[in-house]
Order: C-alpha cells, then structure tokens, then sequence
C-alpha cells in the first residue's frame, strides 16, 4: 500500500500535545450561552475565509446575508460560490471523510454550475501557476483514480495520530489536484471532515480563517514540502493554525448574549432544572414549536453535529421533559410544557 511520505518534526510532537489540551476548553466554551451563536459566526468565518483563499471578493457581512436569505448585489458567479458552500457545509454530518464516494458528492455540490461535470476527476491536465509561472503541475489526468483510491485506503488505515493524517491527507490532496477546479476549498472541508473524527468541536472551529490570514505561508509550506518531496513543512505549518484558532477561541464569549431563556421556557421547569443549560433548552423550545423535528434537522437548524443534538435530546429525555412517540422516521416528540 502506498505510504505518503512525512516526517514528524518534534515540533509537531508538541504541537499536538498542546492540541489535545485546548480541545477539552474548547469543547467547554461551546457549551457557554453563546454558543449557538458563536458557531453560526464561525460558520459564517468558514465560509468566506475558504472563497475567499480562491479570490471570491464578497465580504464577510455579504455571505452572512445570502446565508439568511437576504438579496446581496454581486458578481452572479460569487454568490453561486457562497450558496454551495453553504449547502456543503449543510452536508458536513453526512459526509464520511474516509468515503471517496462522499468526496465526489461534496465537490459536486460544491462546484455545482460553476464548472462542468462537478464532482468527477479531470480528465486534463491541470497546474497551479502564479506570477512567475507554473509553481506545480499535478500529476497526469489517468494516474488520479489510482492515486486518490491509494490515498483514501492510507487515510483509513494508518495508525498515525488524526492530527497528522489530517494535514498529509490535505497535503496529498492539492499535490493531486483531482478537480479542474475548486481542489482548496474541497481539500480544506475535507481536513475538517477529517479532524470531526477526533473532536466534533471541529465543525465549528474556522480553520480556513487563519489559513486566510496566512495565505503566503500555506503556499510556502506547501512549496517547501514540494521541493523537500514530503509534506513535513505542511503539517507543521497546519498544527500550529489548528493550536493558534483553538488557543484563540478559548477565552470569553464574543459578545454579551442576553438570556432569554426564562422568559420563554416555563419557570416551573426552570426551577425544577437548573442544571440544565441554555443550548439545551434553546433545543427543547424547538421541540416545542415543531415537535416532528428531526436530529438531522435539529443538527441544520442550530450547526452543530448530530453527535451534540443526541447529546442535548438524551439530557430531556433523562429529565422526562421530551418523549419519542413512534419510529424515528415518522414519529414526533411528546413536549413536556410544565
């Protein structure tokens, strides 16, 4: 089986021990009354940082807009781009990031009328170019189904940390080149993919913004590990954006929030559940209006992972203040209303 080759630098070794560390805070911090809130914005983050690495010009208030269904005056073609990723990022519990299969699904929602045959390989050749010429040209069109079959067979069986197949993973990936078009913003929602294995805090941790923000240095990194023939700069360079967005998002909530909470939620249960926090009960409030609600569509409405909604519906469950009436499929959920 082909092996991908890396080194792992002692600082990487570091970097990931420190990794581990802030993803239990940060896991806390999404737990704070902001939270909701804080993961729509780093939604949001996602989102336009990624166009904005392949030149989409849209602000970061324009893509906040076209994901509330607001009318935005721009370029036909970037606002196309921002509605994609946006229903692919809608996608992100769905997709299995060890699933080719699921890869071509991705990029096909992602590129949809912006190219033709989203979500196939090309069948051309293809290079990355810059001012001073081509920088890479990937490897031949007829060596991409065998190339990207290797790589996924190594994703799922190497036993080296997710952390590291993660940034190799992404690495290997923009070295390939499998798509005429659209190769970053898929490589780098399929790391986050990736990294959802480890943590499910990484769906809503922007780490195409600090990308964004250090353009220059992720070609760098990934012209270095070109020119060293394995991706050992790469993955340094993305440990440490991964330890920089955790350590940045640990701290205070990103604004005052309001509780609004009591005065929607009876105080008979809120005194009989104090333990209970305000995500969940924002959830339970849902239930409330709209009882037939599913976990996938629970997981859309608030952008978080399926894992954290049956996380919030086994806490009412356990608290009797929600009961399943019927299968999954066609049944509802009974609504305690105190």
């Amino acid at each position: 089986m082909y092996i991908p080759p890396f080194n792992i630098s002692s600082d990487a070794i570091n970097m990931i021990a420190d990794i581990s560390r802030l993803i239990e805070r940060y896991a806390i911090r999404m737990e704070q009354e902001d939270a909701l809130l804080l993961r729509k914005a780093n939604r949001i983050k996602t989102i336009h940082s990624s166009l904005a690495i392949e030149g989409n010009t849209l602000a970061e208030e324009q893509v906040k807009d076209i994901l509330n269904g607001k009318t935005v005056v721009a370029p036909i073609k970037e606002i196309q781009e921002v509605k994609n990723a946006i229903a692919t990022y809608e996608l992100y519990p769905q997709l299995d990031p060890y699933n080719e299969a699921d890869l071509l699904k991705a990029h096909g929602v992602m590129m949809q009328a912006l190219m033709d045959n989203p979500g196939r390989y090309r069948t051309g050749g293809v290079g990355v170019f810059s001012e001073q010429g081509c920088v890479h040209m990937a490897p031949p069109a007829d060596r991409v189904p065998t190339l990207m079959a290797e790589l996924f067979a190594w994703l799922k069986t190497s036993k080296d940390h997710l952390l590291i197949r993660s940034c190799v993973f992404h690495y290997e990936f923009e070295f390939i080149h499998p798509f005429i078009d659209g190769n970053g913003r898929t490589g780098r929602l399929w790391q986050s993919l990736i990294l959802g294995k480890l943590n499910p805090i990484f769906e809503h941790l922007p780490v195409e913004n600090m990308v964004y923000a250090n353009q220059q240095k992720y070609y760098e990194a990934i012209n270095e590990s070109n020119k060293l023939g394995q991706s050992g700069p790469f993955v340094d360079f993305m440990l440490g954006e991964i330890l920089k967005t955790l350590d940045a998002h640990r701290g205070e909530p990103i604004r005052k929030v309001p509780n609004k909470v009591p005065n929607k939620v009876p105080n008979k249960l809120l005194d009989a559940f104090p333990e209970i926090n305000t995500v969940t009960w924002d959830l339970y409030l849902e239930l409330m209006k709209n009882n037939k609600l599913t976990n996938r569509e629970l997981a859309v409405l608030f952008g978080m992972s399926d894992r954290m909604v049956r996380k919030y519906i086994s806490v009412l469950r356990e608290k009797g203040l929600i009961t399943r009436v019927g299968s999954n499929k066609t049944g509802y959920w009974k609504v305690t209303k105190g």
